[in-house]
């Protein structure tokens, strides 16, 4: 899987706390170490930063998950089962998040549904 660049943010935090940088590698290598192929890690990593209504997590998800495999439907189709499990609040708002990083191929698909 093809690693995605990080928000200049996220690299100047690193820079300014290496050993949180560390730490978030060893994480990072942990939770990859399981049966579950990338493009189904990404896309649960997808679901969980849309219920947890983070921006910046839907943003990095949507973006991560492409090169592992994830086509825009997978992406949508998640968007919609968190919806009909936490309601509608969270998965409008990353509809929006998820339409910053996927442009005009967000929309085609939807309009396919």
């Amino acid at each position: 899987m093809a690693k995605s660049k990080a928000p200049r943010t996220f690299d100047e935090f690193i820079r300014t706390f290496p050993e949180a940088g560390k730490a978030w590698e060893i994480l990072g290598k942990a939770s990859r170490g399981g049966p579950l192929a990338a493009k189904q890690c990404e896309l649960i990593k997808l679901g969980i930063a849309i219920a947890s209504r983070s921006e910046g997590a839907v943003h990095s998800a949507v973006r991560k998950s492409r090169p592992a495999g994830a086509g825009v439907a997978e992406q949508q189709q998640v968007l919609l089962l968190c919806a009909s499990s936490i309601g509608l609040p969270a998965p409008v708002a990353a509809f929006t998040w998820m339409r910053d990083e996927l442009g005009s191929a967000h929309r085609r698909v939807a309009r396919k549904r």
